[in-house]
């Protein structure tokens, strides 16, 4: 193959092959130094769930983690962000991830302690309530992402991930 043909093909490979702009976000690991991009998950059904150790929401940690058992084979993915904008979650990240295995044992990908609203949120927050019109009222929101990387449903607090309601959009995303 010519110079010419293969600096085509490769700018075609990587032009068919785009992240969205949601995903195309750096986050790093929770009580970890390493980074990750999100574009990793491109092509997976994602729940997004801003997390609290101390609330009373938290029982939703053991249904979060069997939902992502039952379907990380079919390419669904829970993402836990812990955040203290609430007032609920521990300040080292330490014990936010030593709780979240003790307790629950959590294996789904938690990210570092973040704001999830307002001003101050991270970016990948930011794109998700742009996209969505919906922000945090509380810790244990939801944002359902599809394949193609767009915020399809959000759910507040109340909704249990075990619920009829969250269990059949996925089921239907997947």
């Amino acid at each position: 193959m010519n110079k010419s043909l293969l600096t085509l093909f490769l700018l075609l490979s990587s032009y068919s092959y785009s992240c969205s702009n949601i995903l195309n976000t750096e986050m790093r690991l929770l009580d970890s130094s390493e980074t990750i991009n999100l574009c990793e998950f491109q092509d997976k059904v994602i729940l997004v769930v801003n997390v609290a150790s101390r609330c009373g929401y938290t029982y939703q940690y053991e249904s979060l983690q069997e939902l992502y058992e039952n379907y990380k084979e079919k390419g669904f993915v829970v993402f836990g962000i812990p955040s203290r904008d609430f007032m609920q979650e521990y300040s080292n990240e330490e014990d936010v991830a030593e709780f979240c295995s003790t307790e629950y044992g959590v294996n789904f990908p938690m990210f570092a302690t973040s704001k999830v609203r307002g001003k101050k949120a991270n970016p990948f927050y930011k794109k998700l309530i742009a996209q969505s019109g919906y922000s945090p009222s509380w810790n244990f929101n939801k944002y359902l992402i599809s394949r193609d990387g767009s915020v399809v449903q959000t759910y507040g607090s109340k909704v249990k991930p075990d619920s009829i309601e969250l269990i059949t959009k996925i089921e239907e995303l997947l």
